[in-house]
């Protein structure tokens, strides 16, 4: 008997069909507000996730890929993109479904719960992204502690490394202590907030923490920032030190 999954969204978006398609379904979108994923166009073509195969490509309106391996699991993502309010914005419906035939691993409650949550807060920054750097160029700069982290308290240490006061927001306007990697303090928009989930706005980037304590994986980042000129490489490597020193040592 198949265990299966499924994780299903809808939202409205202030941006045209072709927009919203060009953020879902091409590297140069997705770098935006996801992670890298490069989408050969055209059914039965290659997507780097997983990586998948393109089963149904129809722009601006339906893209499907599935991902499927030899243990009987498979991950479908879909993307349906409606036309609202003569053009000018889209409704976007968005699921992931898995399914696998047999007995899954022991973890797969505790996946399930991460990818839900997961989806939930790239689904915002799809909306964030579209919203505020909509056509611009994007660097992705991921960086990740070593180590998975069980202790809630660690995302704690970060968010008073970051300087942000007990108490914040959604919606609060801060000013954020990032003198290692940006050469001094940065006005933001606590964008996204929950005990899993930190998302800050600037006018040039999307600065996105994850919290691993409750899936005992590592706290890492994944930032997209729009200024030009970033090294990735570089990037990340003083990310993932300033990461470290975050949960390590003690904020004033």
């Amino acid at each position: 008997m198949a265990t299966e999954f499924k994780v299903e969204r809808e939202q409205d978006l202030p941006a045209a069909p072709e927009q919203v398609w060009k953020a879902v379904a091409t590297r140069d979108g997705n770098v935006g507000w996801l992670y890298p994923m490069d989408v050969e166009s055209r059914v039965g073509g290659t997507v780097s996730r997983g990586p998948s195969t393109v089963l149904a490509w129809e722009p601006p309106h339906r893209f499907v890929c599935r991902y499927s391996d030899d243990t009987g699991f498979s991950n479908t993502l879909t993307y349906l993109v409606g036309e609202r309010d003569g053009g000018d914005r889209s409704h976007l419906r968005m699921s992931i479904h898995w399914v696998h035939e047999g007995v899954p691993d022991s973890n797969w409650d505790n996946k399930s719960d991460a990818a839900e949550k997961h989806v939930d807060f790239y689904q915002h920054s799809l909306a964030e992204y579209l919203t505020h750097f909509a056509g611009r160029t994007a660097a992705y700069v991921r960086a990740s502690r070593p180590e998975p982290t069980s202790d809630p308290g660690d995302f704690d240490s970060l968010r008073r490394h970051l300087g942000l006061p007990d108490g914040v927001a959604v919606g609060d306007s801060v000013k954020i202590r990032l003198d290692d990697v940006l050469g001094g303090p940065q006005s933001a928009v606590v964008d996204y907030l929950t005990a899993d989930f930190l998302g800050l706005r600037t006018s040039d980037a999307l600065y996105r923490f994850f919290n691993g304590s409750t899936w005992n994986w590592p706290i890492w980042a994944g930032h997209h920032i729009f200024s030009g000129g970033v090294d990735e490489e570089s990037a990340a490597q003083a990310w993932t030190t300033w990461l470290d020193e975050a949960v390590s040592r003690p904020s004033a």
